[in-house]
């Protein structure tokens, strides 16, 4: 077990999966400089750029994959996946049922996501409601190192396709290429036990669509993914101090969605608080809340997302995105 980074982590998954198995390719934007070590390692012919074409290498994935690869395609932020979702949403998505059971496309999309770094809303965006609702398409958004490791030896291993979100806020590597020296008087809300931690080597794969609990409560569930979680921690530790007992549930898995756990924590604390940096209209927090009222319509519930585009200046950025001050807000009214 060593101690790691988040985006090392993945990488130590990529690079098992391809010591395995000669089938798992990695090819992406400027994937040669970003993942030198795995081009040191595995050579040029399995770790390979591509031209800035999001729809010709998701393309190329999905032909990869029904060519018995198992294509691992870096895009650098989910915003530009919406250049190429052709390809991800009415090809790869749906060659299982249209074959009947007879093709699949075991490919995975790596993608960075979120805000909080000053980008603006063109590459700040969460969209993992959007892809999640595609059938045929699933969808991770792990929280910490550990996490990230065994959902990515998953989504290597899943025989359909599979979009794998990490966010800037928990990628190191990521979030100074993207958001770091060029920003030296920006503070950035970092979450330290999201950054770094424990990692199993080789990773213990963490299976797709189980949800796990990181605090046990009675009062409220907080129920989030990726940066939110660590959100939810801090809020349900300032809770404590005024005698509110909040439970914290990591879904880990946007597709397919752990509706069970969500039920089962739904019904014990009678309130649920969804916290997710994705839009509130038609986004992940909506089935969250069928999730939670399926067993228990009385459940009290509400939930704080990003409600509009995100701005550019940090202020109305912060102001915008779920953060500790408005979990604390959206508590207070499910409380009384």
């Amino acid at each position: 077990m060593s101690t790691l980074r988040f985006s090392q982590a993945v990488d130590l998954a990529v690079r098992h999966a391809m010591d395995e198995d000669d089938g798992v390719v990695v090819f992406g934007e400027d994937v040669p400089m970003i993942r030198r070590e795995l081009l040191a390692r595995f050579g040029p012919a399995r770790v390979r750029p591509t031209p800035i074409s999001e729809s010709a290498f998701l393309g190329a994935a999905v032909g990869a994959s029904l060519g018995g690869l198992r294509p691992i395609v870096e895009v650098q932020l989910v915003d530009f996946l919406t250049v190429g979702l052709s390809a991800l949403v009415n090809e790869a998505a749906k060659v299982d049922t249209f074959s009947g059971g007879r093709w699949q496309a075991p490919m995975v999309v790596r993608a960075t996501c979120g805000g909080g770094y000053g980008d603006g809303g063109q590459h700040e965006q969460a969209l993992w409601g959007m892809l999640g609702g595609i059938p045929g398409l699933t969808v991770v958004v792990p929280s910490n190192p550990a996490d990230a490791a065994g959902l990515m030896l998953s989504a290597i291993a899943h025989d359909g396709p599979v979009v794998f979100l990490e966010h800037k806020l928990l990628s190191d590597m990521w979030l100074e290429w993207m958001g770091g020296s060029r920003r030296k008087s920006v503070d950035f809300d970092l979450p330290a036990s999201g950054i770094e931690g424990a990692v199993d080597d080789p990773p213990v794969p963490v299976p797709i669509g189980r949800a796990t609990v990181l605090r046990e409560g009675r009062d409220i569930a907080l129920i989030s993914l990726g940066v939110g979680v660590h959100r939810c921690l801090q809020a349900a530790q300032l809770l404590a101090n005024d005698g509110v007992d909040a439970a914290v549930m990591d879904l880990r898995t946007v597709a397919p969605l752990d509706r069970t756990a969500i039920t089962e924590m739904a019904e014990s604390t009678g309130r649920v608080l969804a916290v997710d940096e994705d839009y509130t209209a038609g986004g992940l927090s909506g089935e969250i809340a069928v999730a939670a009222c399926a067993g228990r319509p009385s459940v009290r519930f509400g939930r704080v997302t990003t409600e509009s585009t995100i701005p550019y200046a940090r202020d109305r950025e912060e102001a915008g995105l779920p953060n500790v001050g408005r979990i604390l807000d959206a508590v207070k009214p499910l409380l009384e």
